[in-house]
């Protein structure tokens, strides 16, 4: 329902006045959009630099690590394994989100310090989730990107402070978001004045309750569309099903997706979140390999009637 007084068609205050959201200047907006600047031009496609690593330019990127920062062995071994492999940035969670209080919900401060020794022991920059905004200090000092989850991703108070970090942010889509929705929370980011932003698909819900969550490839494809800014699809949880992880990596990959960020784990049967979506070594191995691998050929019959 309307609030009385107001009309359709209306304009709210926090709106456009010549050129201006906000008082910031939009450069190749729309200003009947409800995310000018993240919509902005797709001619002009944004690069976003993790250190020396750049997410959104000639080549996808990978981005593997445990679900879980467990120990200095776990995280760093699993840091050596898939930076051998071919993985550019190590994720790893030090804070956890979990659906149930009495899960395991991270090591905290203990755990962003052991990714970071593992990422530099590994030559890799790192990428953490930050859940509240009373975390933002300290995540910077140890992460070179910060992911805001699924389920942070309308906290619109933690993205106006991660705007103001200029920190790289991997930012995931809401597990019950529409494209318009995800889109315009991550608007208040580029609004707030950080363009170093990273979309990312992770799966969505639907009726279909075979797999964890169902992945939007579609979605992907009309994001890309749609935006200026890299895309990264996360086929773990998307599934939550080891033995699926490989081939919709690639099809997310096929669709134009900018990189896969996956979970691997040295033995995921003993992983304290997440083990049955984590890859082992050698199963990344293998994802790598099929990454590199051309698509299959297209049959077709005009083939029989070549003429030689």
């Amino acid at each position: 329902m309307l609030k009385p007084g107001f009309r359709t068609g209306e304009k709210m205050l926090d709106s456009w006045v010549k050129g201006k959201s906000n008082g910031n200047v939009v450069k190749n907006g729309n200003a009947g959009a409800a995310h000018p600047l993240v919509t902005g031009d797709t001619d002009k496609r944004t690069v976003v630099w993790v250190g020396d690593v750049p997410i959104g330019g000639i080549d996808a990127v990978v981005l593997a690590g445990p679900c879980s920062v467990e120990s200095r062995e776990q995280v760093t071994a699993t840091a050596l394994a898939v930076r051998l492999s071919g993985a550019v940035i190590l994720r790893g969670g030090a804070y956890k989100p979990r659906t149930s209080p009495y899960d395991f919900q991270g090591l905290g401060v203990e755990g962003l310090k052991l990714l970071r020794e593992a990422g530099d022991a590994a030559g890799m920059p790192v990428v953490t989730e930050i859940m509240s905004e009373e975390d933002v200090d300290v995540v910077c000092d140890h992460a070179d990107m910060l992911q805001v989850g699924a389920r942070n991703m309308q906290n619109f108070a933690l993205l106006k402070k991660l705007a103001k970090t200029g920190k790289p942010i991997l930012f995931k889509r809401g597990p019950s978001a529409t494209v318009k929705e995800w889109l315009s929370a991550a608007e208040y980011l580029l609004h707030g004045g950080n363009e170093n932003v990273v979309l990312c698909e992770r799966g969505i819900k639907t009726f279909d309750h075979s797999l964890r969550n169902t992945l939007d490839l579609a979605g992907v494809a009309l994001v890309k569309e749609m935006t200026h800014l890299p895309v990264v699809v996360d086929p773990s949880h998307a599934t939550g099903k080891r033995s699926l992880i490989s081939a919709t990596a690639k099809a997310a990959v096929a669709v134009g997706a900018d990189g896969v960020i996956v979970e691997v784990h040295p033995e995921p049967e003993k992983a304290w979140s997440d083990g049955a979506q984590s890859l082992t070594f050698e199963l990344f191995s293998e994802m790598m390999r099929n990454l590199q691998a051309p698509l299959r050929a297209i049959y077709s019959e005009r083939e029989q009637f070549a003429v030689v």
